[in-house]
């Protein structure tokens, strides 16, 4: 009943939110600053989505993340209700490196586009390169941006190997990086499952990392001292 419940307010709040979205679509094309409005709307849509599974969220360490400066949020990834979780509990403007799917899907690939997300095709390495010079200049502009390195959802909850080229982004942008680690998210809605069920969750944000530093033929290092963090808090 639960997993029926979420899933009709997510289609009719996505209904009652279309005026909200079609007055910010228009100062989107008009050139105008959304980023505040479309903020507010999502920050709270996403908490009550998350509010609906049943779920307890605890944030630790929020006061780690630099105020005055954009930054690359790098989490590990559990569960679809990741993204609304980032988004609903952590208090910074953001966007996200999404796959490609996600930009087609009604509404919604609107409301990501206009949090200024970049969505990004693995499958083409010339699209995927387009997608983190994209990532890059958002970043200079001033916009923070999350990145799931694992690049798809854990099947069991575990920290998978993160990709190679997970921090191109930061390293050229030379943002500093936050490290954010989910715990319990994969328990409100397993892989491969649509049934939705409660579940205690903890997001850890640990101390910012420079990105500087580095040679390119170093990333590796970057991302291996990134992925202790983040496993160190699982």
């Amino acid at each position: 009943m639960r997993t029926l419940i979420w899933f009709i307010y997510f289609g009719l709040y996505l209904l009652f939110l279309l005026p909200k979205y079609f007055i910010v679509g228009s100062k989107f094309k008009k050139g105008q600053k959304i980023e505040a409005d479309v903020q507010t709307i999502v920050t709270n849509w996403a908490r009550r989505l998350i509010k609906l599974t049943g779920s307890k969220v605890t944030v630790i360490g929020e006061d780690k993340i630099p105020t005055d400066v954009p930054v690359v949020f790098v989490a590990n990834h559990q569960s679809n209700f990741d993204i609304p979780l980032l988004l609903g509990y952590i208090n910074k403007p953001k966007g996200f490196i999404a796959k490609a799917e996600t930009e087609k899907m009604p509404i919604v690939g609107g409301w990501m586009r206009y949090l200024r997300c970049v969505f990004m095709d693995r499958s083409n390495p010339r699209a995927a390169l387009k997608a983190i010079k994209q990532g890059i200049e958002i970043v200079k502009s001033g916009y923070s941006l999350v990145i799931f390195p694992e690049g798809t959802r854990s099947v069991d909850g575990k920290l998978s190997e993160f990709k190679p080229g997970s921090f191109k982004l930061a390293m050229k942008a030379e943002a500093m990086i936050v490290p954010v680690t989910i715990s319990g998210s994969f328990d409100i809605m397993k892989k491969g499952s649509i049934k939705i069920k409660p579940a205690q969750v903890k997001i850890t944000i640990s101390d910012p990392v420079p990105s500087t530093g580095y040679e390119s033929t170093e990333s590796y290092l970057l991302r291996e001292k990134i992925a202790d963090i983040i496993q160190s808090n699982l």
